[in-house]
């Protein structure tokens, strides 16, 4: 049986060819007779691997050697924990900007840790559109203004952003890697790898390091990102697999021209269905266009009531994955890096019979 079209939020599609060099080295690496596996994290050979992989994630974002890259366990949920015991303290303040989900989630861990102010939020409108940075209220006490974005839930990004006089602290964990970032405007980016870098489990952090050595008493040391800077990322034994398969990925993405190049293709992908979506009769998307997601497209249909029949339909199609997060129902096409054109082409087709055969 061949690939199907996996439009999952998460874990989601990874580079068929990726998968295919995983395959043919997951039982003997490099003539070693023994699987990257079982390699020890310590060795010569996965320190090669490690710092490959972290030099082509620095090629790929253009990070400079003022900030530090970890690769840590955990994805990016406890990077919600992390950050307020590294960068605030429990007498302190952060401020948070609540666009959606995750950006939520990552407020109200930080509650337990530090002081919250809530900048900016679109709760009012249902998360409709991400709220704009003119609009963020952020009080002279915060060490750093978190943001989301892109909220993988909701489906709506932020498209322009501006160097704030404190931190900006965002996770990126679905739109890494999908169109051109300047690390320059950040004090820190995160995020979990289960999107467009790997396999679940792999987190990752980029961090300037003029933050770093300011953590909280309490913070565990696992937990404190100076430790995991100074032993590059290896204070224990991290997940070493989906690490491997992460600088496989950044190996095709480089292959592929790079961020530049790739995020054209997604602007492409995400125009081509949201237009399809526009002018449909079946379909329709309620977040504000100038607020719109390029790796999730959230979608619903008119008539709730063939909900069902789209999902089973469109999984004989092989089109998969295209249930709507529990918490807003509907559809969601996630289409990340590793989605190809035809992937989205495929969709849109299927979509169109479904709305021929159901009007």
């Amino acid at each position: 049986m061949g690939r199907k079209f996996n439009f999952g939020a998460g874990p989601a599609t990874l580079p068929t060819s990726v998968l295919e060099e995983v395959k043919n080295e997951l039982l003997d690496w490099k003539g070693k007779g023994l699987s990257v596996m079982e390699i020890s994290h310590r060795s010569d050979d996965y320190t090669e691997i490690a710092h490959e992989a972290e030099k082509d994630f620095r090629k790929l974002l253009n990070i400079s050697e003022s900030y530090s890259v970890l690769f840590s366990h955990g994805g990016a949920t406890i990077h919600n924990a992390m950050i307020p015991l590294n960068f605030s303290s429990r007498e302190g303040e952060a401020s948070y900007v609540m666009s959606g989900h995750w950006a939520s989630a990552s407020m109200k861990e930080a509650k337990k840790y530090t002081n919250v102010n809530i900048a900016a939020s679109s709760e009012k409108t249902n998360f409709s559109f991400f709220p704009p940075q003119s609009s963020w209220e952020v009080t002279e006490k915060s060490d750093y203004i978190h943001i989301t974005p892109n909220e993988t839930i909701g489906g709506i990004s932020l498209k322009k952003i501006k160097k704030e006089l404190i931190p900006i602290i965002a996770d990126y964990s679905s739109s890494i890697l999908s169109e051109p970032i300047d690390i320059n405007l950040f004090g820190m980016l995160y995020g979990g790898a289960q999107k467009n870098i790997g396999p679940a489990g792999l987190g990752f952090a980029i961090i300037k390091k003029d933050l770093l050595g300011k953590a909280q008493e309490i913070t565990p040391t696992m937990l404190n990102y100076k430790v995991l800077t100074e032993s590059s990322s290896m204070f224990n034994t991290p997940p070493t697999f989906s690490w491997y398969v992460a600088g496989k990925v950044f190996k095709w993405l480089i292959a592929k021209g790079g961020v530049d190049s790739i995020g054209l293709i997604n602007q492409k992908k995400a125009m081509k269905l949201y237009n399809f979506i526009d002018n449909s009769n079946l379909y329709r998307n309620d977040i504000e266009k100038s607020s719109r997601s390029i790796m999730n497209v959230p979608f619903s249909l008119k008539n709730e009531d063939l909900n069902n029949k789209f999902l089973s339909d469109s999984a004989k199609h092989g089109l998969l994955e295209l249930k709507g997060h529990r918490s807003v129902g509907g559809m969601r096409a996630s289409i990340y890096n590793a989605m190809p054109e035809e992937g989205v082409e495929a969709l849109i087709e299927f979509m169109k019979l479904f709305e021929a055969e159901n009007l």
